[in-house]
């Protein structure tokens, strides 16, 4: 049974130290299914929002982002040009706990309503690239995970196997991604801080302009295409052209082979709701996800651009070399990523 937001406002009044709770309203978070949320505001005008898990995963979830909100210091928020939340108190109920954090201001984007060009678009770019040129020494300082070009590829190798075996894959897929894993240029890349939650629903906009990110709980040091996926999925593609090439300018990366790799991550997302739907046992997800699996085999057979393949050129010229030795230097990081 849904907490009351009566309920939810008490709960933060006791996490708070000298909160004093004048009005309640709902929180739209997106997809807060797994959570009993507010918004309360404070004698002083100030907003808070509160959250209480209603699953394990959630709590986890919950458990990783406080985690992440202490690693991202006052120096390291500091290189943001946006904001993030801070923790601000919590309190037990029953076997799990209310947490508190600071509300961050803004309007929350739909990824169908992002317009291309210079805008929002290029906004979500520029913010996206700031998270990953930050250092990424406080990521491990915090016990954060901290992984390898080769982990990574691991990573998602494990993902196509279990999807593989299945057999829901459209073979064609399959054979795809294989190819795209064992394409050993694709994954010559320097690991980056990556947000690793990415999608529409965790920025907030103020007109054109990012405002916010929320949801941290995958804070780590990764694939910089990871954070970029979510953008492919966009029935504009110019939205997506506009945000990467914002992207490219503000990080000026050398990694030739992002969008390629953050086209993989996107596609296998299809992959991963349809092992969600095979754990749960739910015919509904899984017929859902097979249906979409097949339609992106209609979509990548007839639209060339859509190669998952490196792109052939040249080896690094000497004025790249030194770029992406600046961005190490600039993130301040001590030693290149095995």
């Amino acid at each position: 049974m849904a907490r009351s937001l009566l309920t939810l406002a008490a709960l933060a009044t006791a996490a708070v130290e000298g909160l004093d709770a004048r009005e309640v309203g709902g929180y739209d978070a997106g997809d807060e299914s797994d959570f009993d949320s507010a918004v309360v505001t404070g004698a002083d005008g100030r907003h808070w929002v509160v959250r209480v898990a209603k699953s394990e995963r959630a709590e986890a979830e919950q458990s990783q982002d406080l985690l992440a909100l202490r690693a991202l210091s006052v120096g390291v928020r500091g290189r943001l040009p946006f904001e993030v939340t801070r923790f601000a108190g919590q309190t037990p109920v029953g076997t799990t706990r209310a947490v508190v954090t600071e509300f961050v201001y803004g309007d929350r984007v739909r990824l169908d309503a992002i317009p291309a060009g210079e805008g929002l678009a290029t906004s979500i770019g520029r913010a996206i690239a700031a998270i990953h040129t930050l250092p990424t020494s406080f990521v491990g300082d915090a016990g954060l995970p901290v992984h390898s070009p080769q982990e990574s590829l691991r990573s998602l190798v494990s993902v196509l196997d279990r999807a593989s075996a299945t057999n829901l894959v459209p073979v064609a897929l399959l054979r795809r991604w294989e190819r795209a894993t064992e394409d050993s240029a694709l994954w010559q890349f320097l690991p980056t801080v990556i947000n690793g939650a990415l999608t529409a629903d965790s920025f907030l906009r103020s007109g054109n302009e990012v405002s916010g990110i929320t949801g941290w709980h995958a804070l780590s040091v990764d694939d910089p295409a990871r954070d970029l996926a979510w953008l492919l999925s966009a029935r504009n593609t110019d939205v997506a052209e506009s945000a990467l090439d914002a992207y490219q300018l503000a990080r000026g990366s050398s990694d030739r082979q992002i969008a390629q790799r953050a086209r993989l991550y996107s596609e296998l997302e299809l992959a991963k709701w349809l092992l969600h739907g095979s754990q749960l046992r739910d015919s509904g997800i899984v017929d859902d996800a097979v249906a979409m699996l097949h339609n992106l085999v209609d979509r990548v057979e007839h639209d060339m651009d859509q190669t998952i393949a490196h792109n052939t050129m040249p080896v690094l010229a000497v004025d790249e070399v030194e770029a992406m030795l600046d961005e190490r230097e600039r993130r301040g990081d001590a030693n290149p990523a095995s």
